[in-house]
């Protein structure tokens, strides 16, 4: 998460899409950077609302927007499943070195995800409880350009991305059944990654 303060404006760093590298090119420019531990460093919608909002907008402050990337929801499994097979991963309860890309997906759609397919999902990121987006500026991941325009007007300056932290390169391909299974076990993931890809 990155709080631009004078700006009004908080990054909420989703995993997978590409936050490494958003905070890499813009930690000297933020007002604060949470980086650890995780759970602060992506910090979602609910916990942004809950635990931080009140903090940055006291004292009659202007409101604070939030931004925020989504990635299309097949293409994000197959982040996580390529990054969970790293070699330092080895032997870990959360590594997927000895499993498929099916038997990954397969893990994560069943009703109780074992450790190396629970992940959430970008959905429960980005919404409240009732489902609703709660993030102000969604942009999507396979087009970076208005993301960073926007960033660059609202914060005044030239913005370029480098490609850090990227995932192992590995083809992934899914069989049709799981794909569809994913649609419909985590249809809002794919309805808020089509709705903010309209929107630019």
């Amino acid at each position: 998460m990155l709080v631009f303060f004078p700006e009004r404006l908080v990054y909420l760093a989703v995993p997978k899409t590409g936050s490494t590298s958003v905070e890499r090119a813009l930690h000297r420019r933020a007002s604060a950077v949470f980086r650890d531990p995780p759970g602060i460093k992506h910090t979602n919608a609910k916990g942004y609302e809950r635990k931080f909002r009140k903090i940055f907008e006291r004292k009659n402050l202007a409101p604070v927007e939030t931004i925020a990337m989504i990635r299309e929801p097949v293409s994000w499994l197959g982040s996580w499943y390529r990054y969970r097979r790293r070699s330092a991963l080895a032997g870990h309860k959360n590594s997927t070195e000895n499993k498929s890309f099916d038997d990954f997906v397969e893990a994560y759609v069943s009703e109780t995800p074992p450790d190396f397919a629970n992940i959430g999902a970008q959905s429960r990121f980005l919404c409240n409880d009732a489902g609703e987006l709660a993030v102000d500026h969604l942009f999507v991941y396979e087009d970076f350009g208005p993301f960073i325009s926007f960033l660059s007007d609202r914060l005044k300056r030239e913005i370029v991305l480098d490609h850090v932290n990227a995932s192992p390169k590995m083809d992934v391909a899914l069989s049709t059944d799981l794909k569809n299974a994913v649609k419909e076990r985590f249809a809002r993931d794919f309805e808020l990654h089509a709705e903010a890809a309209k929107s630019f």
